[in-house]
């Protein structure tokens, strides 16, 4: 493998790059004209433009993309995440033109694409479900029946569907009707697929996913888990590795139940399993991503290894030359994903230019960034700057460390999530380790976090003061 292309943009895609970089890799960049001037273009040893702005003119076009890769004689296709990489008709339009797709195969992915599919997939390794019913359904009176059997509060969810699309919470019989039209509709819109299902609703559930690493020589490896469950509109925005309730009896469970979830659609390559655990730390399989993940630094740092490496690797036909036993956790990882978003406002998109960019440096401190100083933040694309990480011996010290960062990563000219970040890791909730996916629910507001910023802003003035009237006194003082 002498030459890959990147099939995305920003920082995943300058993260792919310099790993095939440091393995002697040359590597393609494809942009859109807004992109023209982005770091990952200007990284790459080679570029090429693929369209206009909208990604579906651009990023979206499996077959232009294609294209440019037999033009510039690539052997293989990395898909980063978002775009093209869950995408089962790409991976095999990739492989039909005799290029390498750094990802499963186009089975898996179909598979894993449909929630219905991949529970029906995973029946056989006996994998831990929540209670509901493993089957499309658009029949409201049926939906009745089966709600009161499991009881509610039960969730709607799209079978095709992520990010919280066409997911609904309904609490009372009433509802159910409502909130089930509008979950299909959902659906319909987003994903072209309006197959709904319904499952008990567990209440104060965490977030916890398994990363996974397949080989084509029957080699599957966990390299444990990620907590997950600091989300806001049903995506995550801080992540950490290892989670702080996991016994290292629960965390092998779960890593084996990762497994066989691989093991069930013969994967292959990087995936993450995702589970949901009760307050009784009871785990029930959620689904599995069939990409690399945006947190997966987390994972890179508390077992010491490059996931992207390792699927190159992989995509290569190599075998895994680690074994499960040798993989240990030491230390933690705190990862903040910096978006251009206003937290004052309900996360809604910041545009703008970064007028000022300055990243913080440091031991311990990683900054996986798609942006430089004078760059305009398209309104095109995820509003994802970069992911802010920090690693400490433990995980005390990680929050620290990242609380440092923050303070240090200067942003203006637009909103970022990086007080909501502080916010966060000053919490006691967060702190203590007792907190579910309900956080931003139960303790955030716009308003908690404006109080806290002017508290700041007033105790910073007063020392600025303080400082001030020193400095006159030592100005004041006789010279004889």
């Amino acid at each position: 493998m002498k030459k890959i292309l990147v099939a995305n943009r920003g920082e995943i895609a300058i993260r792919v790059m310099k790993t095939a970089q440091k393995m002697g890799i040359k590597t393609v960049a494809v942009y859109s004209t807004v992109d023209r001037n982005a770091p990952h273009v200007k990284f790459a040893d080679e570029a090429v433009c693929i369209g206009e702005p909208p990604s579906n003119q651009s990023y979206l076009v499996g077959s232009k993309i294609i294209e440019v890769a037999k033009d510039l004689n690539v052997d293989a296709i990395h898909p980063g995440y978002g775009f093209l990489s869950e995408n089962a008709d790409f991976a095999e339009q990739v492989e039909k033109n005799n290029i390498i797709f750094i990802g499963p195969k186009s089975k898996a992915i179909r598979v894993m694409g449909s929630k219905l599919a991949a529970k029906e997939t995973v029946a056989s390794y006996n994998i831990p479900m929540v209670p509901g019913i493993d089957e499309a359904i658009t029949d409201v009176e049926k939906a009745k029946k089966i709600a009161k059997e499991i009881g509610y509060p039960v969730l709607i969810k799209a079978s095709a569907g992520g990010g919280g699309k066409g997911m609904r919470i309904v609490e009372q019989e009433k509802d159910l009707k409502s909130q089930m039209e509008r979950a299909i509709s959902e659906a319909t819109s987003a994903f072209g697929d309006g197959s709904v299902f319904i499952e008990k609703y567990v209440t104060s559930p965490r977030h916890i996913e398994i990363q996974v690493m397949a080989d084509s020589h029957g080699n599957v490896l966990h390299f444990f888990e990620r907590e997950c469950s600091i989300q806001r509109r049903h995506q995550k925005v801080v992540e950490e590795a290892p989670s702080s309730v996991l016994s290292p009896e629960l965390r092998e469970k779960m890593g084996q139940a990762a497994i066989n979830v691989a093991k069930s659609c013969d994967y292959l390559g990087a995936g993450t399993v995702e589970f949901l655990l009760d307050a009784d730390h009871n785990f029930y399989f959620l689904e599995m991503n069939t990409r690399l993940q945006v947190e997966h630094p987390v994972t890179e740092l508390i077992s010491g290894v490059d996931l992207v490496e390792l699927q190159i690797r992989v995509a290569r036909g190599e075998a895994l030359q680690i074994k499960q036993d040798d993989l240990k956790i030491k230390g933690h990882a705190l990862e903040l994903r910096v978006y251009a978003e206003d937290s004052l406002n309900d996360f809604l998109p910041s545009v703008g230019r970064l007028d000022t960019y300055d990243l913080p440096v440091g031991e311990g401190i990683r900054v996986d960034n798609g942006f430089e100083e004078g760059m305009d933040v398209p309104i095109y694309y995820d509003p994802m700057l970069s992911k802010l990480i920090t690693y400490g011996k433990d995980r005390d010290e990680a929050i620290q460390l990242m609380l440092y960062a923050i303070d240090n990563y200067i942003v203006e000219g637009v909103e970022t999530t990086l007080p909501f970040g502080r916010f966060v890791c000053e919490h006691e909730a967060f702190r203590s380790g007792n907190f579910d996916t309900h956080f931003v629910k139960k303790y955030y507001s716009p308003e908690s976090l404006k109080k806290k910023t002017e508290e700041e802003a007033r105790i910073a003035a007063m020392v600025a003061l303080k400082r001030y009237f020193e400095d006159q006194e030592i100005v004041r003082l006789p010279t004889n």
